[in-house]
């Protein structure tokens, strides 16, 4: 027997840097839901979305606003509020994967491996912390913003490099950010490999991963990302079973290191030596129609239609989150 359509609200924009690019993604969502036989109204991040949300009856809320105030745990904490299931990370999982520092922490202590890192602070004097940086890490370094996605921000300091050029990735990456986080560069074969964890599906597993070949750029930066043609997409990656085996292992427990539910996509670099580490976990992966996540799922025998109405059904399914009654007063 069929199930019933649900009444979803897809939510999009904002005002984080990556707003753009949540609208395309969000509009994938609600083609694609609409075509499942759902009821959908795509709502604007803005100060009027919580009226809006109390004016309709939605069943779920299927979040597509990415990077700062949509994927950081703020929506998800107004969705609480509200007392409305959503598809996603919980407040927690949300904010620490949205910084890379933070979450690096947590998958050091799980075991993962990560890059060496430093941290430059807006406001330090950014030539002596370029010579720290380089002191502490080597010569060849990627900079980012430590909670900005879509690579924005993002530059690769190689080894050749002056150290003014350091200093100008710092200026970049800490005009978006309060702290830019300060990677050893890895050289070698960009990776990302999708999580699916949720009640339609079954316990977390990993998707084929996909190798990244920028085209636009000498790494997978925004431009590489969005622009038509900008990057090839490999999956199933061409790698070897362990190596594709090992990848996979590192997202699901980057995953559950986090404590993320529903969906995520782990970021990793696959140096020329072998090594691998993990970069970062991304909470609401796009949703795009040169987007990695729903490829990978296709890969995986899922389509897009498949996809979004699994993940709305199983966070229909898991409600909205229960608070305890408050006890009396002695």
């Amino acid at each position: 027997m069929s199930q019933a359509p649900l009444h979803i609200a897809v939510i999009q924009g904002g005002s984080s840097a990556e707003a753009s690019v949540s609208r395309v993604s969000a509009q994938g969502v609600a083609t694609a839901l609409s075509a499942s036989g759902h009821h959908v109204q795509t709502l604007e991040l803005d100060t009027s979305l919580p009226s809006k949300l109390l004016a309709e009856r939605f069943d779920v809320v299927f979040p597509v606003a990415h990077g700062s105030f949509g994927e950081d745990g703020c929506l998800q904490g107004l969705l609480e509020i509200l007392g409305l299931p959503y598809v996603g990370s919980d407040v927690l999982a949300s904010a620490i994967a949205a910084n890379k520092s933070t979450a690096k922490r947590l998958f050091a202590l799980a075991g993962l491996p990560v890059a060496e890192d430093t941290l430059v602070h807006r406001g330090e004097d950014l030539a002596q912390a370029a010579a720290r940086v380089r002191s502490s890490l080597g010569k060849a370094v990627a900079v980012k913003p430590c909670a900005q996605g879509s690579a924005i921000g993002v530059s690769l300091v190689r080894a050749n490099a002056p150290d003014a050029d350091l200093v100008r990735a710092l200026e970049a990456a800490l005009a978006l950010d309060p702290v830019a986080l300060c990677e050893r560069l890895v050289e070698g074969r960009e990776l990302t490999c999708g999580v699916l964890d949720s009640p339609s599906f079954g316990p977390a597993r990993a998707l084929p991963p996909t190798e990244i070949r920028a085209k636009a750029g000498d790494f997978y930066d925004f431009q590489s990302k969005y622009a038509q043609g900008g990057s090839d997409h490999l999956c199933p990656a061409p790698i070897d079973a362990a190596l594709e085996a090992r990848v996979q292992s590192i997202a699901v427990a980057a995953h559950r290191a986090l404590g993320c539910r529903d969906l995520s996509r782990a970021d990793l670099l696959v140096g020329n030596d072998g090594t691998v580490v993990i970069l970062e976990v991304n909470t609401l992966p796009g949703m795009t129609p040169l987007s990695l996540y729903p490829e990978a799922a296709k890969v995986a025998g899922i389509s897009m239609e498949s996809l979004v109405d699994g993940l709305a059904r199983g966070a229909h399914q898991r409600g909205p989150r229960q608070g305890a009654q408050a006890l009396a007063m002695p």
